[in-house]
């Protein structure tokens, strides 16, 4: 019988970690391909319209908030503006995207907190960000990748369902799925790769009818597709 020398033993398996750490990296680098301009879908100028814009998101589309913040902005072009707003005009603003009377209470609120305790300048710090009125985590996360260029994960529903899928997480808290993307990827891809999961999300992988068949990333093994 011949014995094996070291030299011919097959080399060991990489540790589980490891090999997903590399398949999740090459998801977002074939998702890079596949959507080379995807970046934050809110039209904004800056960090205070951003942060505006994305308070509005909430129970909304992007859609409907960037059909209105043109106007918006015209009138409440900073944070002094925003906190001397008349209420009952400001809630007619808003009244295209539901619920102006909360939208606008708290976008006044979040206009004078940024007077008050941040010299009218959006913070760029994730715990003065969560300190303000009406805004998450998820919502400076938002803030700090894309105005401040901080890497930060952002996990909406199209990131949560999509990192289950690509069995990532098996999570359904945003703050687990976020710790668990990040154990994933480095941070360099943190603030793009969501939106191009998010693109994806929307273009084929779809919460009720998933477009497996038309999927580069099941075409090219990377997709196990958990609960499909």
């Amino acid at each position: 019988m011949t014995r094996r020398t070291s030299a011919s033993r097959a080399p060991a398996s990489p540790p589980p970690r490891e090999c997903a750490s590399g398949r999740a990296a090459a998801v977002d680098d074939e998702l890079a391909r596949l959507y080379p301009g995807a970046r934050c879908s809110l039209v904004h100028d800056g960090p205070f319209q951003l942060l505006v814009a994305t308070v509005l998101s909430a129970q909304t589309t992007d859609r409907r908030v960037n059909a209105l913040t043109p106007a918006l902005f015209a009138r409440h072009p900073d944070a002094a503006a925003l906190a001397g707003a008349d209420p009952e005009a400001l809630e007619e603003e808003l009244r295209p995207l539901g619920m102006q009377r909360t939208r606008a209470r708290r976008l006044i609120a979040l206009g004078a907190a940024l007077v008050d305790s941040c010299g009218g300048a959006v913070p760029a710090s994730r715990d003065e960000l969560v300190a303000l009125p009406g805004v998450g985590r998820k919502t400076a996360n938002v803030v700090l990748g894309d105005a401040f260029g901080v890497p930060a994960i952002t996990v909406d529903t199209h990131v949560g369902r999509l990192a289950r899928r690509l069995g990532w997480t098996s999570a359904k808290d945003p703050l687990a799925v976020e710790r668990d993307i990040a154990a994933l990827w480095e941070p360099r891809r943190w603030t793009d790769g969501c939106h191009r999961l998010i693109e994806h999300g929307r273009a084929v992988c779809r919460a009720r009818a998933p477009r497996c068949e038309r999927c580069a990333l099941a075409e090219k093994g990377l997709c196990p597709r958990v609960g499909v």
